[in-house]
């Protein structure tokens, strides 16, 4: 979108917070760049100039706004809209691959050499693989600096910084502030409070409208005990984290969501909030997708009702394959039985000072040496589970938010058991495809002909055409429609 000058240009002079993430506004005379919806007096037309990242910005010597915060974004929509290698770079990249395995690590993973992704990414964001992790290490630096009371040589570190004075002379950079003085600004800003001892609490943004009741009803509503709760008001679910575990509570909030993040290793801090907003569906257009549903007549009604609905996915696609395969033709309550079974017998133990959260969810190197027959499940159904297990933990199917949607499509299809529903509900929730669509489902088929709409898959998935490519958020509008629990805001 930043090529589009005159587009952006009214984006910036109307404050259109609906922009911010998708480009950013450097000013030529002050070297700063903004949001577009900075509160600041908009600069003079050709004083400004638009860059597709926050990177490319510091790439060509700009600096962040003191008064919007630009690095506070939501990230842009394009990335989860988008199945090919420059979007699955992007989502690797903010899960921190960069930081942990480097370009090399980020050029393998896609299947391309790092010289390819390079000149991929530079020509799409301005900025290569490098220049985007170490925008997100200053962005994470600046959460850890300004929520936490760790010293600042561990501050560098958890960040992803190789050294303390590679950090200090980053944030001098991008914040044109030092360390120090950033913490003591925001000692005295309006959020600052008490916090507790080894728990980081962290405001995610996002684009309004957000619509939380599927959202969070979803999630506690299909909570496996001891991996999730609904508690105080708040999501609650354990991490699986490179370097270590972590347990996360996510409340909906006016504006935001509030984040409490308690990590055991604090590197983790960045895959951690990835995975916070990419299980809400945080980085998405609301605004994009309610004005494209809306303009079906039969969908109108739903989406004035309930405008800002987002996606329930996972943080980990692997365990929602699982449950998936767990969730075949039973109940909500009866699939979380079946995995509650795993967790118990087989889920790593942790500590959770504040709820009820006792268990990881099983590696799949866990489950791959589990006996079939311990499973209470029809023998078709164990056979489904271990040949997806088997075929997750020796890498033969690897599913992730980097996954090629088609591809994983096709691998899953070829596995026994796995038919368009199953597979489609794992590209909508694990993999995050919005144009995921589940015709066959039976309260899609109720919603369908409830409201006027055909109501076999066949014809369902032709009139549903018009929706693409936001097929999976008509699914979240079609079920809503129902009084199912997963429809509700927990009390």
């Amino acid at each position: 979108m930043h090529t589009d000058t005159e587009r952006c240009v009214r984006a910036v002079q109307s404050k259109d917070s609906r922009f911010d993430g998708w480009f950013f506004t450097a000013v030529l005379t002050t070297r700063i760049y903004c949001r577009p919806s900075c509160p600041a007096v908009p600069p003079k037309v050709e004083n400004m100039t638009f860059l597709p990242s926050a990177a490319a910005c510091q790439q060509a010597g700009f600096r962040a706004c003191k008064r919007c915060r630009p690095d506070t974004s939501p990230g842009s929509p394009e990335w989860n809209a988008r199945a090919d290698s420059v979007a699955r770079a992007m989502r690797l990249i903010r899960d921190g691959v960069v930081d942990r395995e480097g370009v090399q690590g980020l050029a393998t993973r896609l299947g391309y050499s790092a010289r390819q992704i390079e000149r991929q990414l530079n020509a799409e964001l301005g900025a290569g693989p490098l220049a985007l992790a170490r925008a997100q290490r200053a962005q994470t630096a600046r959460l850890l600096i300004e929520t936490s009371a760790l010293p600042m040589a561990d501050v560098a570190f958890a960040a992803g910084f190789s050294s303390i004075r590679t950090f200090n002379d980053t944030v001098r950079e991008v914040f044109a502030l030092s360390p120090t003085e950033l913490r003591t600004r925001a000692a005295r800003g309006p959020g600052a409070g008490p916090q507790t001892p080894g728990v980081l609490t962290l405001r995610l943004p996002y684009r309004a409208p957000l619509h939380p009741d599927n959202l969070f009803g979803h999630l506690a509503a299909t909570a496996v005990p001891g991996v999730e709760e609904w508690r105080d008001g708040a999501y609650r679910r354990t991490l699986r984290l490179p370097y270590g575990t972590g347990i996360a509570a996510l409340a909906p909030r006016p504006g935001y969501v509030e984040c409490r993040l308690a990590l055991t290793d604090l590197r983790d801090l960045t895959i951690a909030i990835s995975r916070c907003r990419w299980l809400l569906d945080l980085d998405a257009d609301p605004a994009a997708v309610d004005e494209l549903l809306a303009a079906d007549p039969l969908l109108a009604p739903l989406v004035a009702k309930a405008p800002g609905r987002r996606v329930p996915r996972t943080v980990d696609a692997a365990e929602f394959a699982v449950r998936a395969v767990l969730g075949q033709q039973v109940s909500t309550a009866a699939a979380r039985t079946h995995a509650a079974r795993l967790v118990v017998a087989h889920g790593e133990r942790v500590e959770d000072p504040e709820g009820g959260l006792t268990r990881l969810f099983p590696s799949m190197a866990e489950l791959a040496a589990l006996d079939p027959e311990a499973l209470a499940l029809p023998r078709s159904r164990r056979a489904t589970l271990t040949t997806l297990v088997g075929a997750l933990a020796d890498g033969s199917l690897p599913l992730g938010i980097d996954s090629d949607w088609e591809l994983a499509r096709e691998r899953l299809s070829g596995l026994p058991g796995f038919g368009p529903w199953t597979v489609e509900v794992i590209a909508m929730r694990a993999l995050g495809d919005p144009d995921a669509f589940l015709p066959s489902d039976l309260g899609i088929r109720r919603a369908a002909q409830g409201l006027g709409l055909p109501h076999t898959p066949a014809a369902l998935t032709a009139r549903a055409a018009a929706w693409r490519p936001w097929r999976a958020y008509a699914v979240q509008h079609l079920w809503a429609t129902d009084d199912h629990p997963v429809n509700l805001m927990p009390a």
